[in-house]
């Protein structure tokens, strides 16, 4: 994996899931939210078969009624809950190393995230790696859409042979995304989609970071 590398001039990252263990979390404040609605809790496992994009879906699968409340409110419940216990996520391991050894071979990185971009910023400062990434690139609301055209202005700033880049991400939009940007991508299954769902794009799937290490 490490040769593979070293093909690239970039590398563009996910943030929830792929660098931050983050989906404890959204299990857990999620769980709070069903059961306010009586609806059925979730375990990580079914988590990660539904979880989806627009994530407008994903509510859906889970029951939500949007004639009797709306997205956005569900969304303002959600990220308030989720923010206050975000700083106890941890990064997944060997996160820094990968990141200092991928900086050290004179490859830029840059992060391309759904979450808002000035929350993302204060976050990824609080947890000391910042100083990796040229770009950190977030949306400018909470509704967590789609990062094709964010991915795309991206690319095209970069100025790079899009073969020239790579995104590492762990979903299926991740996917979608590298597509529309015509690079290269490699898939992490332990963070919101499962290995088998990954597995099935037909792209390259690791199982965790380490083993880009």
């Amino acid at each position: 994996m490490k040769e593979r590398l070293s093909k690239y001039k970039h590398i563009i990252w996910d943030w929830n899931g792929t660098l931050i263990n983050d989906v404890w979390l959204v299990v857990e404040v999620m769980n709070k939210m069903l059961k306010k609605r009586n609806l059925l809790k979730i375990d990580s496992k079914k988590y990660r078969e539904i979880f989806d994009f627009p994530v407008t879906k994903y509510y859906s699968k889970l029951g939500f009624d949007f004639s009797k409340e709306s997205f956005e409110e569900l969304t303002v419940e959600f990220i308030g809950e989720y923010y206050t216990h975000f700083n106890e996520c941890k990064l997944f391991d060997k996160v820094e190393e990968v990141l200092k050894k991928i900086r050290d071979r004179g490859i830029s990185q840059s992060i391309l995230s759904a979450s808002k971009e000035d929350v993302l910023k204060e976050k990824i400062k609080h947890y000391g790696i910042d100083k990796y990434f040229c770009r950190i690139i977030g949306l400018d609301n909470h509704y967590a859409e789609s990062k094709i055209e964010n991915g795309k202005r991206w690319i095209a700033e970069l100025n790079l042979d899009p073969q020239e880049v790579l995104l590492i991400g762990d979903t299926i939009h991740d996917y979608d995304v590298s597509k529309h940007m015509g690079c290269d991508c490699l898939l992490v299954a332990n963070g919101h989609h499962s290995y088998e769902r990954l597995a099935s794009l037909g792209t390259d799937v690791i199982s965790t970071l380490k083993e880009i290490n």
